[in-house]
Formats: structure tokens, sequence, C-alpha cells
């Protein structure tokens, strides 16, 4: 069921809402928190709208979501479309298209449709702020999620690394977990020797791969090298499928390494030593990463931990690249802006 509600106001939308709910005989108890996603006009609904019900099945939610007009207007307007029943499941979704100066008002339009005494979401799936706690929608939130692999300025994991802020989290992050809880499984096979070193290799624009990387040298306190393949974003295997995005990992002992290698999109082969085995491991799709965000809406600091690790890695630099530089760059853009 899809309520069109054209030129509207937040109050037609919470009065149309109540009165869909009551015909429907449902009550809004039902849903366990509100997820609002800020996007621009670059960015496909279909896009938005895939993830979020794969998410919402697990966790029935008011879903807001707020997307600039295709198109240049002067005048301010709001566009509404509520989704009920059908792939929204449980959950109610709200598309709001802004218009004109409406845009820069995200933060009073969205207020009178959060649900009271529930957990606030919000994702920005393209372009996010630069400090995401300081932005009026995210001072709103109990947990922020932003995806550097969607962002047009590149290497804007490390500016999420100088302003991250409890509640903070990545969709990049989200997408090593299975990877993660593999290798951390590696080290209990015996040998059991301390890692003197490890090498991670991804392609060279993948912030996940970025994050393992900082991930390792924070917690394994040993030198941690990054290397770049030549693979897409994501990497794909020799079929054409996508893998996990690290291609190989390997913790460097005295006796036995440890290695773990991505071959194809569903199976990894972990070696310890001289053993070998394979290990199914897959890439995680939007939803899925997604539904894990809205899993554990208290602090991550795993991540913070991880992005604080970064400046431990040894990367291959190019063109006199360097974390610092990275860092300079990035604020120079963003004073242009």
């Amino acid at each position: 069921m899809i309520i069109t509600l054209p030129n509207t106001s937040t109050r037609e939308v919470t009065q149309r809402l109540n009165k869909a709910r009551e015909e429907r005989g449902e009550v809004a108890s039902g849903r366990v928190l509100t997820v609002v996603v800020s996007s621009t006009a670059a960015t496909p609904l279909e896009s938005i709208l895939v993830p979020v019900t794969d998410a919402a099945r697990e966790h029935p939610a008011r879903v807001i979501i707020l997307q600039e007009a295709d198109g240049p207007s002067d005048e301010p307007r709001l566009d509404a479309q509520i989704h009920l029943g059908g792939k929204a499941g449980a959950s109610e979704i709200i598309v709001l298209s802004l218009h004109g100066g409406l845009t820069e008002h995200e933060d009073s339009i969205v207020r009178p449709l959060l649900l009271p005494d529930t957990p606030i979401v919000v994702w920005w799936p393209g372009d996010a702020p630069r400090n995401p706690a300081a932005d009026p929608l995210g001072v709103l939130a109990d947990r922020r999620i932003t995806d550097v692999n969607a962002e047009t300025t590149t290497r804007s994991i490390y500016r999420r690394r100088t302003t991250y802020s409890r509640g903070d989290s990545d969709l990049g992050w989200s997408r090593i977990t299975l990877w993660r809880a593999l290798l951390a499984s590696t080290l209990d096979q015996p040998p059991f020797e301390p890692v003197e070193s490890a090498e991670v290799t991804g392609p060279a624009d993948d912030a996940a791969v970025d994050l393992a990387a900082g991930w390792l040298a924070d917690q394994l306190g040993v030198p941690v090298k990054r290397i770049n393949s030549d693979a897409p974003v994501p990497p794909v295997d020799a079929a054409g499928h996508e893998t996990v995005p690290v291609q190989k990992t390997v913790l460097k002992r005295k006796g036995a390494d440890i290695t773990v290698a991505a071959q194809d999109a569903h199976t990894a082969e972990v070696t310890v030593g001289t053993r070998r085995s394979l290990v199914a491991l897959a890439p995680r799709d939007l939803g899925d990463c997604l539904a894990e965000e809205l899993r554990h809406l208290d602090s991550d600091y795993a991540f913070g931990r991880a992005l604080r690790g970064l400046v431990r890695v040894n990367r291959p630099r190019r063109s006199g690249e360097t974390v610092t530089r990275i860092v300079e760059d990035l604020e120079s853009l963003e004073s242009q802006r």
C-alpha cells in the first residue's frame, strides 16, 4: 500500500499515518526504532528502499527517507509517499521529497515524525557531513551510519578518524565482520606463537581494507602493511562475482605464518603453517550490513580503535601521499565547497 501526498506538510503526513494505522488495526508500539535516511537526488530511491526493507524485517521501524528533489527549484515544497505493508512488512516507510530551501532544514522536517521513546538512527547512503555527530540530523541520533565507499571524496575514512564520536559507525566496518571473526579464530590454532607483523591486501580505494589494517594495528600492536591491489571496488573473482573486500591477509610469526585468502565469491583458503583448509566466506549485501548496525546501538569502540590504528599502518605512498597529507587535502576540499 502506497499513499501519495503531493505538496503536503509533516502534519498532514502524521494525520494520514494515524488514519491508515486505524484502518489496518496497527499500533505504533510495534516499531522498535526510527531510521532516518538522508540522501541526495543522485542516489536512486530504489537503492535505499531495498536495503532498508531488508533490514526492517529484523528491526521493525519507522523509516523516514529524506531526498533532495531532482532538478532546481526555488519554491519550498514537500512531497511525500507512505509505504505500508507489502515489502515494508511490519515497518512504515515515509519518503519525503524536499524542494527548494527545505533541503537546508532536514532536522526541522523530521522532528514531528520521530517516534517517541525509541532510538534514532541516521544513515547517509552517499556523501555524509564532514562531522556526522555535529550535523543537525546527527545531533538527534543515537547512532550515525556512513558509507565512505559511496562518497565522492576518496580517502574520506581518514576524515572519519579525525571527527569520530561515540555513536559513529561505517558500513565498511560491517562488511568485514565475518572476515574479522575468521581471522581471529585462526589464532586459536597451534602453534600458539605471537604475531610479529601483518600484511593486508585489497583494492586501493576500498575503505574496508583500510579499516581491516587499522584494526590489526590496534589489536596486535605490530607493524601492519597495507598492500594495494588493482582490483575494483568491490573486488571480484575469476567468474566476475563479488568477493570479500580483503583479498588476502598474512599474519607473520616465527614458526608458522597465518594466511587467509579469498578464493571466490563464497570461499576463502586458510593456511596455518603447512595446514590448509577451505572456509565459507561470502561478501555481505547492504541490507545485511545495515541490519547489523541496527542490532548494536551502543557505541562501537572497536570501530573507533580501528580508526585510531590507521595512523600506524604502513601504506604504500602514491605521489607523496601520507595520512597527514590525505587529511590536509580533505580539509582543503571541504573549505572550497
